[in-house]
């Protein structure tokens, strides 16, 4: 799940792209993950491409499946850190290398740094092999001689004090890019910044919401129980449960069942700050792939007609085929750019409306790793101009006395707070709903002074970063 709606490449598109790319010969754990970070970074993401490459690989051990895994999110989420001790190291300058070279050269690196499973001889040993079985012979004394010289000489690295320098320790301790580390040292200061991004290095949480539609969250609990396999409910959504094992999700029994969607509990709490009931007129306006929209339907238990609007038809292909593993119905699904208006729609029709716009990702780096280092600040400027425009054509869908809901998962006040009060100036009829009037009283803590949902990871436990805002639109208003 990427949290967000995005303005990505339809993924059933690079699903078949990166299908027909697979090999089918089987490959070991760091062969597989060096073929990921290649398509990577040739532009594609990282979840799909793992995936795809784990199922040409089905007779892979479980545990080379757990290797190959951690070593492509670890590579992507330490990348800076993982540069700035190779280039004590390098004689070369690390943009002077090839791709392909850096690329082992970072494998190498992180395995000698965080996993301490693996003996560093053997550690050395298979990434000179892997050199050369990539047809890299000519380079395998060169990353032989950069990862012994690290474990000879690991105080050669000199890393910036965290106190003394905050921007430096957050840019090559904690791996971010040089813009983001200033501006989130800015808007939290030197102690919450650094929390947030140490917190965006760890492996999130394997989270699932149950499908009321087909059982309650103790029956699946027990339904675990039986099979040995630990399960925790999520704190605040009453549907979640987390899996403390992340290899557990393997495991799972009731998938084709529709028992339960793989969901963050953040996102889980959007379609409950809609406040649906049965009977209600529903849009989805940036639907795909769908854990939003399935909630819904869950939670107005098949009894409300919702539309799911999503501007690729390939999204919407997804959209169908979870809400029917699922058991969802009622579910219509539109093709449509929500930053255009829609003739296929008929304003003022909905009694609510969710708008999870395509946003930064920020708050989900440690899900879409890559997003780090391929964000850019001048995307947020952008971003924050489709994001008003999608709001401004949503405003016209609602009935009067209908509530307007805009989601995102980042964590920038441009997207946020700032599109909130540009809404509010430019459409009279709507006044901001304080949000946390409606939910259960322990989430109060997870929503700021003005009733929006803002959540950040271990602040608020393991969930992801959102940021939520409610407009009710005024029954004596009309256009």
């Amino acid at each position: 799940m990427r949290g967000c709606a995005d303005e990505h490449t339809p993924a059933l598109l690079f699903e078949v792209c990166v299908a027909k790319k697979a090999e089918p010969n089987v490959k070991d754990a760091r062969r597989i993950a060096f073929d990921v970070l290649t398509r990577v970074d040739e532009g594609g993401y990282s979840d799909l491409v793992l995936d795809a490459a784990l199922e040409a690989n089905p007779g892979l051990d479980p545990r080379d499946r757990a290797l190959a895994t951690e070593l492509v999110y670890g590579v992507l989420r330490r990348r800076g850190n993982l540069d700035f001790i190779l280039k004590a190291y390098s004689r070369q300058p690390l943009k002077k290398l090839q791709p392909k070279v850096l690329r082992l050269l970072r494998l190498g690196i992180y395995q000698l740094c965080y996993l301490d499973r693996i003996p560093d001889r053997a550690v050395v040993h298979s990434m000179v092999e892997l050199a050369r079985r990539c047809g890299l012979e000519r380079v395998s004394g060169l990353v032989n001689g950069v990862l012994r010289s690290y474990l000879r000489e690991p105080n050669r690295v000199v890393w910036p004090d965290p106190r003394r320098d905050t921007q430096g320790w957050l840019e090559h301790g904690l791996s971010l890019p040089h813009w983001l580390a200033q501006r989130w040292l800015v808007q939290y200061g030197a102690e919450g910044a650094m929390a947030l991004a140490e917190s965006q290095l760890s492996a999130p949480p394997v989270t699932v919401r149950v499908n009321t539609l087909k059982m309650t969250r103790n029956a699946f609990v027990a339904q675990l129980k039986q099979r040995d396999i630990a399960a925790e409910p999520t704190r605040f959504a009453p549907e979640g449960v987390v899996l403390p094992h992340a290899g557990d999700l393997q495991r799972l029994p009731g998938r084709e069942e529709g028992w339960y969607q793989v969901q963050d509990e953040a996102s889980m709490l959007i379609a409950h700050l809609l406040s649906v009931e049965p009977g209600q007129r529903l849009l989805d306006g940036c639907a795909a792939p769908g854990g939003k929209t399935t909630h819904l339907a869950a939670l107005t238990d098949n009894r409300s007609e919702i539309l799911a609007l999503d501007l690729h038809s390939q999204r919407l292909e997804i959209l169908q085929q979870g809400a029917k593993r699922l058991g969802c119905q009622q579910i219509r699904t539109l093709a449509c750019d929500m930053t255009q208006p829609c003739e296929d729609l008929s304003a003022g029709g909905f009694d609510r409306v969710l708008i999870d716009a395509p946003c930064s990702g920020l708050g989900v780096l440690r899900r879409n790793p890559e997003s780090r280092w391929r964000r850019k600040q001048t995307d947020i400027k952008v971003l924050a101009k489709t994001q008003r425009q999608i709001l401004h054509q949503a405003a016209e869908l609602v009935v009067p006395g209908g509530l307007l809901l805009y989601s995102l998962c980042t964590t920038t006040p441009e997207e946020s707070t700032a599109v909130v009060a540009d809404f509010l100036a430019h459409h009279p009829m709507y006044v901001q709903v304080n949000l946390a009037n409606r939910v259960p009283k322990h989430w109060e803590g997870l929503f700021d002074d003005d009733g929006q949902l803002v959540t950040r990871t271990g602040e608020h436990g393991p969930m992801d970063c959102f940021f939520a805002a409610g407009f009710y639109r005024q029954p004596e208003c009309s256009f």
